[in-house]
């Protein structure tokens, strides 16, 4: 990588990261009056929210009213050690009581902003409906606060990874170290630094220190999240919580199709997703459900339960491989090309055609079946009347499905493969410990003067668990830490030297 040294710039806040929580922490402080810099090591704005099914859970809103349901903050705090489990001591209460407290008007927000909702919907074990769905997927986050930070005036600076963070002779955070495009290293001012850069599920560093080596091989949702935010900030003395227990098993989803659907493509703009919201809610579903399976069977996964109800799992060579008490996940990532198919008779056909035995499901919005797949997905289906004609259809080897075929019970045809699927890692929930006004904390318990952190990076021991909840995080410490940090950068004194 080639250096120069170059004059530093300078401004009052700057933001590593261009997700739903950076973008939400630098729209915050630029409009607050602050000049903002925002760096994005990717080619375009998005990070994990990009990629990120798209709920949000809160309450007190104004679509729960709407609905004729009375919730508060309060009550959704209550409910968390539910979703936390055995792991309830584990999590940090006074930042669920941020995430909670914050939530309702992180949604009017994003609403004010341009993101339209449909909900709200039942996920138990919240004792109420709490989850706000976006229209028309999670792109319209980044579609909406791309052009809310541009009209704020926040400098966005693509293909630009932070490298560093710099500090000041009192120990201050003073700016960051940054590599851009052209490969060359400069240094960036600021008065105070957000990080906002994601997880670190995509680094294999970080999965061996945690204790999760059969993950290392196991590629990321988001290829981008390999924690840099993590890595700079304990450089500089912050630690990071419940690493131990931030990876979950890998996850298992059906390839993406090569094109999306054409309403997928279309800007969410409010007359669309507002005519959107209203198909959905009074067309007969017979007329809207084309639409929302061509959703469904674009975004999601298989469900676990089909194997205990007698389809099987093949890789490429028509074969079973999972082992006794294997996790999915883990099995599929051991097979050639990352890829397994899903394996059925007609038999099973049939039974994952009717409600409950469905193959992929939006949260508390619909869920497919194999007509929907067959329907909406071809790419994903080989089917034949007789394991001869599947087996030349699949370019698999006929002597593999027959095995399959009989060690599984399998008597009559059609017979279908569904697939690829194949195993990801999607999130890493070990963020930087953190104060409730999101300043980042060393190991002494003391916050880092300068340094804030927000998203998946200023996690803090959240656990986050159930559909929602980590979305809501995203904009609710992003808005907090682009506020604290812009109030503090007033206070700050101008930054000309750093300790590069």
């Amino acid at each position: 990588m080639r250096t120069r040294r170059c004059s530093m710039k300078q401004c009052d806040v700057l933001v590593v990261g261009g997700g739903g929580s950076g973008l939400a922490a630098a729209i915050t402080a630029a409009e607050e009056g602050r000049s903002v810099v925002l760096l994005e090591k990717g080619e375009k704005l998005g990070g994990t929210t990009g990629w990120s099914i798209g709920s949000i859970t809160a309450a007190g809103t104004p679509d729960q009213r709407a609905a004729g349901v009375d919730d508060s903050w309060q009550d959704h705090l209550a409910d968390m050690p539910a979703w936390a489990g055995d792991l309830a001591h584990r999590d940090n209460m006074a930042l669920c009581e941020v995430l909670t407290r914050h939530a309702a008007d992180a949604v009017a927000w994003l609403r004010e902003s341009g993101v339209e909702f449909i909900g709200v919907f039942e996920e138990p074990p919240h004792r109420r409906p709490r989850m706000h769905n976006v229209l028309p997927n999670s792109g319209s986050y980044i579609y909406h606060l791309s052009r809310r930070a541009q009209r704020a005036g926040v400098q966005v600076q693509l293909g630009t990874r932070a490298e560093k963070l710099l500090q000041g002779p009192d120990g201050r955070i003073v700016g960051v170290q940054a590599c851009g495009p052209d490969g060359a290293s400069h240094a960036i001012g600021a008065r105070c630094v957000v990080l906002a850069g994601g997880d670190f599920n995509a680094s294999r560093e970080f999965k061996i220190e945690f204790g999760n080596q059969d993950q290392v091989d196991i590629p990321a949702v988001n290829r981008l999240a390999t924690g840099d935010c993590q890595r700079m900030a304990r450089d500089v003395g912050a630690v990071i919580v419940n690493g131990d227990i931030a990876l979950n098993d890998p996850r298992f989803r059906f390839a993406p199709p090569a094109r999306l659907p054409w309403f997928l493509s279309l800007p969410p703009v409010r007359p669309i997703t507002t005519l959107m919201r209203w198909a959905m809610r009074t067309m007969p579903p017979a007329l809207a459900r084309p639409f929302v399976m061509s959703f469904v069977t674009t975004a999601l996964a298989p469900e676990a339960h089909l194997l205990k109800l007698g389809a099987a799992l093949v890789n490429r060579a028509g074969e079973a491989f999972l082992g006794d008490g294997e996790k999915i996940g883990f099995g599929i990532a051991r097979q050639p090309g990352n890829a397994a198919w899903l394996f059925m008779d007609g038999e099973r056909l049939q039974l994952f055609s009717r409600w409950p035995n469905f193959i992929s499901t939006a949260p508390s919005v619909a869920y497919a079946y194999v007509d929907d797949y067959q329907r909406n997905r071809p790419d994903l289906c080989a089917r034949a009347p007789d394991l001869e004609a599947l087996a030349a259809r699949s370019g698999m080897p006929l002597p593999g499905l027959q095995a399959t075929a009989t060690a599984a019970g399998f008597r009559d045809g059609p017979f279908l493969l569904l697939g690829p699927i194949h195993a990801v890692t999607v999130l890493a929930d070990g963020g930087l410990a953190v104060t409730p006004q999101l300043e980042v904390l060393d190991a002494g318990g003391h916050p880092v003067p300068g340094l804030y952190a927000a998203g998946s990076t200023g996690q803090g021991g959240l656990l986050l668990k159930g559909h929602g909840h980590h979305l809501a995080w995203a904009f609710v410490s992003g808005r907090l830490a682009g506020r604290n940090a812009s109030q503090a950068a007033v206070r700050a004194p101008a930054t000309v030297h750093a300790a590069a």
